[in-house]
């Protein structure tokens, strides 16, 4: 029973958390919850073992980040295939907003977009980012550049720095 409890208390503290930056990730608020409910449900059963975890939302935000980077690659193999039957692209606004940032990100490379997130959104230094994602630090910091970089290539706009506009949308 207390484990029922652990488990209900562990998902009421961190949901959120995880929906905001699941939104980030995927630019969908509809998705961001679909995505993390499925990862608390997948933790559910393996709860008495993820509970003992150093880090058990590391556990779950892996899951759910695994989840939306296999949704992504299924729906762009799925825009591929319209493409070549003759379906258009839709064209997104640039804005600054929350909502253009997310969009952007989904022009970077699901690696950099991966650390982007976990340093800027999560706020987990780059020696915790690494551990995460299971790459070198250096390898994250060059992640986290080149992001950067794209990111303010997709946003089109030479003033603003990629870093505060990341940092603003924590949840």
């Amino acid at each position: 029973m207390s484990t029922e409890r652990d488990f209900t208390e562990f998902y009421l503290a961190t949901y959120r958390r995880l929906v905001g930056q699941l939104f980030v990730l995927t630019g969908s608020r509809h998705d961001a919850e679909e995505l993390a409910q499925e990862a608390f449900s997948r933790a559910l059963p393996r709860w008495a073992k993820i509970s003992r975890y150093e880090a058990p939302e590391a556990w779950v935000r892996r899951v759910a980040f695994h989840l939306a980077f296999s949704r992504r690659r299924k729906a762009v193999r799925g825009a591929h295939a319209l493409l070549r039957l003759g379906t258009s692209r839709t064209h997104h606004d640039d804005g600054r907003d929350s909502v253009a940032v997310a969009e952007a990100l989904r022009a970077v490379p699901v690696r950099h977009r991966r650390a982007l997130v976990l340093h800027y959104v999560v706020d987990l230094p780059v020696r915790d980012v690494a551990a995460e994602l299971g790459v070198p630090e250096n390898t994250v910091k060059t992640w986290l550049r080149r992001g950067r970089q794209q990111l303010q290539a997709a946003l089109m706009d030479d003033t603003t720095p990629t870093d505060a506009l990341l940092i603003h949308l924590r949840p």
